[in-house]
């Protein structure tokens, strides 16, 4: 509340300008102005309001002596009136001003007009106007006169006295209420005064706008709507605060400005204790006051407001966490709840089901970080709900959910290792049992049958059997209906058989042992006669002719499960054989089940390595390769290791997963029949050819283990997985399980000679060593150096190795052949289907795969223009190769005899398969010459003179024929061999052919070893009738026989006998 009736200023609130209803005088519409506005023309002093007051309170406005006041626009005149009418207060405004006109200095005729224009332009209520007329006599004569005769001019509302001199003025105004210049001693300073309006209006419109601005604030704090995720609400939180701090800062800012006005208001009283201080300027401190209340009212106002918007944002941006953590929870949990439901499985053996339990915990250990994070923001929930957060009914429902989900796992992880537990427990009877059942078996197949047939040796296995028997009790199963009504809830089908497949085996062994019993028992009796005792003849046990498998199956197709377990010998020979024979049948009967047990003591290592062989892939690509891509972990890797995961792993993951999916499910289905296990190998063998692929890529991943085997990613690793050996050790897993899978066939092969998957065994065995040589042949490969072309455009690597390497060449310097025969060169080679490739082996330097050698590429020879010379005399382990007819030839030294024939049936091979195709091509081209006509053959070429045939004698003193075949189209048509210790040299020679006979294309010619007949090749045969092309001189030895020079070209009519052409 204003003091004494409160009246706005301008525009800010602190000044209002309406005229007063009524008023006759000065009734307008006057617009309400602040000093700044007008600051100009106030400081022009033509009129002022000092804070005096008249006796009844009346504002008194002071018009001093001003020259120019006439000269003052109108304009100027009115703001300065309606302003300076303005600044009091309503109620002391209503009373009325007293305007004192000070015109001591000027002449009556101003005073007139002064006054006139005064009354005119005066805005508000007048209660008294005081004129000090001019002193001069003349003038205040002049005055007096005028004033009389112009009274009427003068009629106003208010009385207007014409006042002579000063004190005559303090008669109707106290002298404390004028100011100095007219002989008062109130304070006035215009320039003060001028200075301390002007501050006050500012303030009132900084508080004006400060108000505006946090309203407009508020309103658009009130309407925010509440974002629905984290960002979103962090986002507006930030926002809003920093606005908030910007609005206090403006805030602040007019408080201090305020504060600051008040303390210059009051800065005279604090000078002087005896100031007195004016009505106007006690006025000007209430306002000043008044508007720093309204500050601190609004500032409180907008704290409280603020905070409870703020606590808001906060609980919102809380409930957006708890929400997005819940989803992110719930996700995880329903997830984690749908696997452990998939988890069905209960085993199929003991170490299937410790494989499991393991699985179990591993999986129980990665989901307890879920579980844990799910239950603390459940308690997070709980917390949000005891501050008395706004959004109780969303939290509350999703705790409760959290803590359910949390309790659901937690009861079907022990409901699962209940049911493990209990098939754990199964399979370890089951296990006993059939352990105490091959026990069983194996000690009856030891038992020698020729000292049992004495009295003494019948009673101590006698014992053995009694003995053994008695073990039984704590190892055999007792009650089948007992199991199954306290393993019910995990007896599945597969599970039910396998229950009682162990059962009747365990049956079988008793019965066994019971027969064994009877038989020793008769032998223990008392002789009363001398019995000759009989040994089984040695080929029982060394050939043991049995019936095939299929023949048992076919006899024993009504007979129990247990007995298929066996697979039914023993039966066989009870139902078959004599009792005459009962010793020899058992012994026989015996030795299938010692192997059967070798057999199944072989796949259960079998089995039992590929498990933990595809667990220890897992651990390595888990553990090491995806945490490679693993963010958190991404600091530990060193540069030279960053994008080199498939370098250092190779394709070990498609491994993985052959084995894991496909491979030991294989395996496991053989469990009952490990003999059959070598078609699993079979059917998957190309799948084994992923190895390749692996071992190829070894080199680059060991030397690149070997440039990061410090990294610290490595070391954390190997730390989290709890292993004792470091990744490289792991990585050489794959190499070392493809490479035990042969050792393995090899046993089982060994005990299963005469069982029905045999034959599958052994081809499985040769196909694994095939592979096993593939892979070997590849590394070398690879490592070939300098070779131009494509190595796969050789066709097939069959062999390779080194070999002393001596060279014979036909061109060439004589020096360089003489040395060549003395000093052999050390050459690594490589047979292909389509050549042979000479390279120098390079030792290299280092450790592991870097230490494997490098083969530098020297020369190849194309195997359509290679011949052999299987023997060289001197030595059995030296063979020739030559190219071209022999132009080039290689004596090449074998380390041993063996590889030498290896190599030479390997070349052998080549050459046939090349020599059938050619004759193959060759008949099919005689075929098409026999339905057309003979072309006419040139005369440059034909053998005989005057038109008589002549025969053509054979040359049997030269190793390679003279004659290269040329044919009409094919250029795979080739003669049939030559005699013994005749080489065909495969070449191909270009010829200009006449025009009429429409081109000739070169032949490919005939390869053979010249050694071939005598072990046991292709015999002489009948030279194909054609054009040829001699390849080496043939002096003339007799009148019947016909000179020919290399190049010249020769026709075959026909080759007679005693090969004569």
């Amino acid at each position: 509340m204003r003091p004494r009736g409160e009246r706005a200023l301008g525009c800010c609130g602190l000044c209002t300008c309406p005229a007063a209803a009524g008023d006759e005088i000065m009734h307008q519409d006057i617009v309400p102005l602040c000093a700044a506005d007008i600051q100009e023309q106030l400081k022009k002093r033509f009129a002022y309001l000092s804070g005096g007051r008249g006796q009844d309170g009346s504002p008194v406005i002071t018009f001093p002596d001003y020259p120019a006041f006439s000269e003052i626009p109108d304009k100027e005149f009115q703001n300065v009136m309606t302003y300076l009418t303005s600044i009091p207060s309503l109620q002391d405004a209503g009373i009325g001003f007293i305007l004192v006109i000070d015109r001591r200095q000027d002449r009556w005729t101003s005073v007139k007009a002064s006054v006139l224009r005064i009354a005119a332009s005066f805005p508000a209520n007048l209660q008294l106007v005081l004129v000090l007329r001019p002193t001069g006599f003349f003038q205040r004569t002049l005055s007096d006169i005028a004033f009389k005769f112009n009274r009427d001019d003068f009629k106003m509302k208010v009385p207007v006295m014409m006042l002579s001199s000063v004190p005559e003025l303090h008669g109707y105004i106290d002298k404390s209420q004028l100011t100095e210049d007219l002989g008062g001693t109130l304070d006035y300073c215009h320039s003060r005064w001028l200075c301390h309006r002007t501050a006050i209006e500012s303030f009132a419109l900084m508080v004006k706008q400060t108000a505006q601005m946090l309203q407009t604030f508020g309103t658009e704090l009130a309407e925010t709507e509440l974002p629905n995720d984290v960002q979103s609400t962090s986002l507006v939180l930030s926002v809003h605060t920093e606005k908030k701090a910007k609005a206090k800062e403006d805030l602040q800012l007019a408080l201090k400005e305020g504060n600051g006005i008040l303390e210059s208001l009051r800065e005279p009283l604090a000078e002087s204790t005896s100031h007195s201080v004016n009505q106007d300027q006690l006025d000007n401190q209430a306002t000043v006051q008044r508007l720093l209340a309204q500050l601190n009212e609004t500032e409180a106002a907008f704290d409280e407001f603020w905070a409870k918007h703020q606590q808001k944002l906060e609980q919102c941006l809380q409930l957006r966490h708890f929400e997005q953590g819940f989803r992110e929870v719930k996700t995880t949990l329903d997830s984690m709840s749908q696997k452990i439901a998939a988890f069905t499985d209960v085993g199929n053996s003991l170490a299937h089901v410790q494989h499991l339990l393991k699985d179990l915990s591993s999986f129980e250990e990665k989901s307890s970080v879920a579980v844990d994070r799910a239950r603390a923001l459940s308690l997070e929930g709980q917390q949000l709900i005891e501050n008395k957060h706004y959004a109780v009914d969303s939290i509350h429902p999703k705790c409760e959910e959290l803590q359910h989900l949390c309790d659901h796992f937690a009861t079907e992880i022990t409901r699962r290792r209940g049911l493990l537990s209990k098939s754990l427990e199964l399979h370890s009877l089951l296990e006993m049992s059939m352990k105490w059942c091959d026990e069983g078996i194996f000690l009856l197949a030891s038992q020698p049958v020729d000292k049992c047939q004495s009295q003494d040796g019948a009673e101590a296995a006698l014992q053995e059997i009694e003995k053994f028997l008695e073990t039984g009790a704590e190892n055999k199963i007792q009650e089948l209906n007992k199991i199954y009504k306290e393993y019910e809830c995990i007896l599945n089908q597969d599970l039910l058989e396998h229950v009682q497949k162990v059962f009747q085996k365990q049956e079988s062994t008793e019965e066994m042992f019971h027969r064994r019993q009877a038989s020793l028992k008769k032998l223990a009796a008392k002789q009363t006669r001398p019995v000759q005792p009989v040994a089984p003849r040695p080929e029982a046990l060394t050939k043991s002719p049995s019936p095939s498998p299929g023949s048992w199956r076919s006899s024993e197709s009504s007979s129990s499960e247990g007995s298929a377990l066996r697979r039914g010998p023993y039966r066989r020979a009870k139902s078959e054989m004599s009792e005459s024979r009962q010793g020899r049948t058992s012994s026989t009967g015996d030795e299938e089940e010692s192997l059967a047990i070798l057999r199944r003591h072989v796949m259960n290592e079998l089995l039992d390595t590929e498990r933990a062989y595809v667990e220890e892939l897992l651990c390595v690509l888990e553990g090491y390769a995806a945490e490679m891509d693993n963010p958190l972990m991404a600091h530990l890797i060193s540069t030279g290791l960053q994008n080199k995961k498939s370098i250092l792993f190779g394709n070990m993951e498609e491994i993985y997963h052959f084995h894991n999916r496909i491979f030991l499910r294989d395996l496991e289905s053989c469990i009952d029949c490990p003999e059959l296990v070598g078609r699993c190998f079979l059917e998957r063998m190309e799948e084994f050819q992923i190895y390749e692929k692996y071992c190829q890529n070894k080199p680059r991943s060991e030397s690149l283990w070997r440039q990061c085997s410090d990294c610290p990613f490595f070391q954390e690793c190997q730390k989290k997985l709890d292993h004792k050996l470091s990744l490289d050790s792991y990585l050489l897993k794959p190499v070392q399980r493809i490479t035990k899978y042969q050792l393995l066939l090899k046993e089982m092969l060994k005990y299963s000679k005469n069982c029905e998957g045999a034959e599958d065994l052994q081809e499985a065995l040769s196909s694994i060593l095939g592979i096993l040589k593939a892979v070997n042949d590849s590394m070398h490969l690879i490592a070939i150096t300098g070779y131009d072309g494509n190595l796969s455009d050789l066709g097939k690597l069959l062999m390779q190795g080194s070999f002393s390497v001596w060279t014979d060449h036909k061109k060439g310097h004589t020096k360089v052949k003489e040395l060549a025969r003395f000093k052999p060169m050390q050459r690594h080679l490589f047979l292909h289907e389509k050549a042979v490739l000479f390279c120098k082996k390079r030792e290299e330097n280092g450790e592991g795969y870097e230490k494997a050698p490098s083969y530098s590429y020297k020369q190849s020879l194309n195997m359509t223009a290679v011949g052999i010379t299987e023997n060289v005399k001197g030595d059995a382990k030296k063979f020739e190769i030559w190219y071209n007819a022999r132009e080039e030839v290689y004596i090449i030294q074998a380390p041993t005899p063996e590889i030498k024939a290896a190599w030479v049936n390997e070349i052998r091979k080549v050459l046939t398969s090349q020599l059938q195709a050619c004759r193959e091509a060759s008949q099919h081209r005689a075929l098409e010459q026999s339905h057309s006509l003979p072309l006419p053959a040139p005369s440059s070429t034909s053998p005989t003179k005057g038109g008589n045939s002549r025969n053509v004698k054979k040359l049997e003193d030269r190793k390679t024929d003279p004659l290269s075949l040329e044919g009409y189209v094919s250029s795979s048509s080739l003669p049939k061999p030559p005699e013994k210790g005749k080489g065909w040299s495969k070449t191909s020679h270009s010829l200009e052919a006449p025009e009429e006979d429409g081109g000739w294309s070169s032949a490919e010619e005939l390869i053979n070893s010249s050694d071939a007949e005598e072990d046991g090749g292709l015999g002489p045969g009948k030279l194909v009738p054609g054009k040829y092309t001699v390849v080496m001189d043939d002096e003339k030895e007799g009148p019947d026989t016909l000179a020919m020079r290399t190049g010249d070209m020769v026709e075959v009519v026909e080759e007679g006998a005693e090969g004569l052409w």
